[in-house]
């Protein structure tokens, strides 16, 4: 059941989008406050509607201003997480959940809640609950409704840093249970990455580039719409052994990585996300370094900024990290494509919400939408 929008407006916001989400994939639409997002989830939702749009879900129109055709919210079997939960606070979660079925249904209420970690906390009013339980609530109300499609409207902003962390290991978890596609708008590149299987960087009503995360962030224009110090990659390792000085060891493509303790099992599949300004490059193995982490790859291409710096390409592996060095230091070092560098990385560089559990496509084809 594939998402298709588009959408052209030249008020409140010059608009001018259209994307495609596919069945089980996961969008991240990522943009500054005032880009469009929001307004492109409200498209969706039937909660706006712009000048010019078409919006089908699985080759059903919902919406297509050209043949005036405009199913009201209701009539849209769409799902909506907003950043405030908006739960009812005189409610239990599982009347909060039960409120998005067509028919009361208890049983399905507390699977549902069983399904996003909120076991035996079915009678809790929203007020005796965390933020985090909140926000999983709202999420096992919008699967209530039985969606084709799912909307995350900047769902983890209203909470603190470690409920974020596992929030986004629900989430991840949660996937391999869903079929509909998902989109999730952020301005957190962090979030984008982590979560998304592609993203769209768009900016004053535009698309800068669409792809997945890894093209997006090799490309030199949406960098400067998301800002460059966003720039980063993600590293798949398995967490190999916790140890005594309180790191814990990765195996990644070419070599071990140590970060400060992982809380996961060994074996546990990772996605670790190196940020580029946090690479320093070397032409040989280094020696006598307090930073643990050295990576040895091949550059695969140098692509300039806008001023002084490059942002270096190093293949590690099937995979591939950044670096983000200046002009000068990569004329000093004669780079060119497939030479051999080693990329080092402090174990202190890499924050906890920066690492992920990957998602387990082993369970893509057992997948059921809700």
């Amino acid at each position: 059941m594939a998402l298709e929008v588009m959408a052209r407006a030249e008020a409140p916001i010059p608009l001018d989008v259209a994307f495609r989400v596919e069945p089980g994939e996961l969008l991240a639409l990522v943009g500054h406050s005032g880009s469009g997002k929001t307004t492109l989830l409200r498209t969706i939702a039937g909660l706006w509607t712009p000048q010019q749009a078409r919006v089908m879900v699985d080759g059903v129109t919902w919406l297509d201003t050209g043949v005036r055709l405009n199913l009201p919210s209701h009539r849209r079997q769409v799902g909506i997480v907003f950043q405030n939960y908006a739960l009812f606070p005189h409610m239990t979660a599982a009347d909060n959940v039960m409120a998005a079925m067509d028919r009361a249904d208890r049983a399905e209420a507390t699977r549902l809640l069983d399904l996003v970690n909120l076991h035996g906390l079915s009678d809790r009013r929203p007020a005796q609950l965390s933020g985090g339980q909140q926000q999983r609530v709202a999420v096992a109300r919008a699967l209530a409704r039985r969606p084709q499609a799912l909307l995350l409207d900047e769902p983890f902003s209203a909470v603190d840093r470690a409920t974020r962390e596992r929030l986004y290991s629900e989430i991840i978890a949660l996937r391999a249970h869903l079929a509909m596609p998902v989109v999730l708008v952020t301005h957190d590149v962090n979030e984008a990455q982590l979560l998304a299987d592609r993203m769209v960087v768009i900016e004053k009503g535009q698309i800068v580039r669409a792809g997945t995360t890894a093209e997006v962030m090799a490309d030199p224009d949406a960098l400067r719409a998301m800002g460059i110090r966003e720039v980063a990659a993600m590293l798949p390792a398995t967490v190999a052994e916790h140890l005594p000085d309180g790191l814990t060891r990765l195996e990644a493509a070419t070599s071990p990585l140590f970060l400060p303790t992982v809380e996961a099992a060994p074996g546990t599949r990772l996605r670790v996300r190196i940020m580029a300004h946090e690479v320093i490059l070397s032409r040989g193995r280094p020696e006598g370094l307090s930073a643990q982490n050295i990576l040895a790859g091949k550059v695969t291409r140098i692509v300039p900024g806008g001023g002084p710096g490059v942002m270096v390409h190093v293949a590690v592996g099937d995979h591939e990290i950044l670096a983000r060095i200046t002009r000068r230091a990569a004329d000093q070092m004669h780079l060119q494509p497939a030479d051999t560098v080693h990329a080092i990385l402090k174990s202190m560089s890499v924050a906890r919400d920066h690492i992920a559990r990957a998602r387990d496509d082993g369970q893509a084809a057992s997948k059921t939408a809700q």
